[in-house]
């Protein structure tokens, strides 16, 4: 019998994932809080433009309020929402989840610990993943990486290869590149990382990737966050994993040699799309920052690990999503000058 599969999330990265597993044949239902998304995908399908392709597909979706009366439960759900999301919407799933059935957040953060305190360890599968897409207008996805940029990394929290793993790296090569690993904690802090590298300065300013990469300082900047980001992790016991598709050889090197690379490889993956925070500010909404560069400044404080630059991120995104400030190239003076020694 097919696995029945649930993406919850319509945004850009859910909208992705389901068009391409609805396109590839899986039984997938979308379920989605955005009244107007999930009337345009049951009237109009899922349009999603990459730059080698575009995909118009059918769909089947549903609002929050709609999933009682379904009647159905699911083997496999992937959580495709912002962090911010994770934990109510993890509460919401978990009586349509089948007691066999399996979690994968397809998110950023470290959010897999708290989603399995919610649904159960022995219902959570781990996932990292580099899929760039916006969305600004129901049933319409901008996707920043192709099929064969978009990358994911699966894994169990124990470490262990399993059938179930297996089976959701074939269901997931519907959408782009997938590993697995036995390093899914190590894998997802790399990603964090390079996210504070990136997402965390670059989100700030509301330019295009490779704009604010541009910037004069912006690299060193984002070397600067990703080394503090990576003095964290290694505390906290986490090992550094290959990601974005690359081999061991060549992420051999000293960490900040490896830090360079995984940033260097997301720009040339995602071009000049605009990083998530971007996305949310323009909509009003409070951005994902806290579990990206907050865990961060959080984790450090906690270990005693000066975390400067990450603090000063997290405090001026703070100021974007309280409207104290406009979220603006000028920002990232603000931000050098906050770091500058005194």
């Amino acid at each position: 019998m097919q696995r029945k599969i649930a993406v919850l999330g319509a945004g850009a990265i859910g909208s992705s994932i389901g068009a391409d597993l609805t396109q590839g044949g899986y039984d997938v239902t979308i379920v989605d809080q955005w009244p107007a998304q999930v009337e345009a995908l049951q009237n109009s399908g899922v349009r999603v433009q990459m730059t080698d392709r575009e995909v118009h597909v059918p769909v089947r979706a549903l609002h929050l309020c709609d999933l009682a009366s379904a009647n159905v439960e699911f083997d496999i759900v992937f959580l495709a929402v912002k962090s911010n999301d994770h934990r109510w919407l993890a509460e919401f799933i978990k009586p349509y989840l089948k007691s066999e059935g399996v979690l994968v957040a397809t998110q950023n953060g470290m959010n897999d610990d708290s989603i399995a305190s919610i649904v159960g360890r022995s219902r959570t599968v781990g996932c990292v993943l580099e899929l760039s897409a916006e969305i600004f207008t129901p049933g319409l996805v901008k996707r920043n990486t192709t099929r064969t940029t978009t990358w994911f990394a699966v894994g169990e929290l124990d470490g262990f290869y399993t059938p179930r793993v297996k089976e959701i790296e074939s269901i997931l090569s519907k959408v782009g590149r997938v590993e697995v690993t036995n390093n899914i904690y190590g894998a997802k802090w790399t990603k964090l990382i390079a996210n504070t590298m990136t997402m965390g300065p670059f989100g700030l300013l509301g330019l295009g990737n490779r704009d604010a990469a541009a910037l004069p300082g912006m690299f060193d900047m984002s070397v600067k966050l990703g080394k503090e980001s990576l003095a964290v992790g290694a505390a906290l016991g986490y090992r550094m994993e290959p990601i974005f598709g690359l081999r061991a050889d060549e992420f051999a090197g000293s960490g900040e040699e490896n830090l360079v690379t995984a940033m260097k490889t997301l720009l040339g993956h995602v071009s000049n799309g605009r990083t998530a925070p971007i996305h949310d500010h323009i909509k009003g909404r409070k951005s994902e920052m806290e579990f990206i560069s907050g865990v961060v400044s959080r984790k450090g404080k906690e270990l005693g690990i000066p975390t400067p630059h990450n603090d000063a991120v997290v405090e001026i995104d703070r100021q974007i999503n309280t409207r104290v400030i406009e979220m603006d190239a000028s920002n990232f003076e603000l931000l050098k000058e906050r770091v500058a020694p005194q």
